[in-house]
C-alpha cells in the first residue's frame, strides 16, 4: 500500500473514531453550541431595540440588528465548537491512548488530521445550526447571490480549519482537560472584542486598531458584506490572510508538539 492510501485510510478511521466520541458524548459540544445560541437570542430580545437604535434603526425594529450580529455569531460558533476539539486531544493525551497509537503501524500525524477534520465537520454543522435559529427569528439575506453564499460558507470552512488547528497545539501542550478549556477561551473571548456586537468606530480610539485588526473582524465583514451586501473592502484579503496565516501557525506548531518524544 502507497504512503498516500495508507495516510488516507488511517485519517479515515481517525476521523470516524473522533465523529463516534462526539455523538457518544455530546455534552460539551451541546454546552459549547449553546453559548452562541443563547447570545443570539439575549442581544436580539433584551437588547435588540437598543442597540438597533444604535446602528440607525427604529427603536422597535431588530431586523437591522439580527442581520448586524449574525455573522459574528456564526464565527464565534466556530470559536466554541474547536474548545472541544482541544479538550478531546488534551484528554487523549493524558488517558494514554496516544502512548498506544505511537506503537502502532499507522500513519503517524494521522491522529491529529482525525481529530482536525473531524471539528470542522462538527464547525460546520453548529454554524448550520445556529445559523438555522438565526433564520427562526428574522434573520434574512435577501442581497446574497448562490456565489456569495458558496464564498461565504468557505470563509467559515477556512476559518474554522485555521481555529481547529490552533485548538489542536493547545490541547496537546494542556496537561490535562480543564488547563486545555482555559487555554482556548480566547477563542470565545475574542469574538466580544470585534466587530461582532457594535461598530468598530463606536469603541475607544485606542482599542478600535486592536478591535480592527484581530483575525474576527475582518472575517466578520466579510461575511457581512456577502450575506448583506455591504462594502468588504480590505478585509476580504485580511480575512483570508489571518486563516491561512493560523493554519499554518497550527499545523507547525500541533505536527511539531506532537512528534516530539514524549520524556
Amino acid at each position: 500500500m502507497s504512503q498516500l492510501a495508507l495516510a488516507v485510510r488511517d485519517s479515515s478511521t481517525m476521523l470516524r473514531r473522533n465523529l463516534l466520541h462526539a455523538r457518544r458524548y455530546p455534552s460539551l459540544t451541546l454546552n459549547l453550541l449553546l453559548t452562541p445560541i443563547m447570545l443570539l437570542l439575549l442581544f436580539v430580545y433584551i437588547f435588540g431595540d437598543t442597540m438597533s437604535a444604535g446602528l440607525g434603526g427604529g427603536p422597535a425594529d431588530r431586523s437591522s440588528y439580527i442581520a448586524y450580529i449574525v455573522p459574528g455569531l456564526l464565527l464565534m460558533t466556530i470559536g466554541s465548537t474547536v474548545v472541544g476539539t482541544a479538550v478531546s486531544v488534551s484528554n487523549d493525551m493524558t488517558e494514554g491512548i496516544i502512548a498506544r497509537f505511537r506503537t502502532m503501524a499507522i500513519h503517524r500525524p494521522s491522529v491529529l488530521v482525525g481529530h482536525v477534520a473531524g471539528s470542522v465537520l462538527q464547525s460546520v454543522a453548529s454554524v448550520v445550526l445556529v445559523g438555522a435559529v438565526a433564520v427562526a427569528i428574522g434573520f434574512r439575506s435577501v442581497h446574497a447571490t448562490a456565489l456569495e453564499w458558496l464564498a461565504a460558507f468557505g470563509l467559515l470552512a477556512l476559518f474554522a480549519l485555521a481555529f481547529t488547528w490552533i485548538a489542536v497545539g493547545m490541547g496537546l501542550i494542556s496537561p490535562n482537560a480543564e488547563a486545555a478549556s482555559n487555554n482556548a477561551l480566547p477563542m470565545i473571548l475574542l469574538p466580544l472584542l470585534s466587530s461582532a456586537f457594535v461598530p468598530v468606530h463606536s469603541m475607544p480610539g485606542w482599542f478600535q486598531p486592536v478591535a480592527e485588526y484581530q483575525p474576527f473582524t475582518p472575517a466578520i465583514e466579510t461575511l457581512r458584506g456577502l450575506l448583506l451586501g455591504t462594502g468588504i473592502g480590505h478585509n476580504g484579503w485580511l480575512a483570508v490572510g489571518w486563516c491561512l496565516a493560523l493554519t499554518a501557525l497550527g499545523y507547525r506548531w500541533s505536527t511539531s508538539t506532537f512528534n516530539r518524544d514524549p520524556k
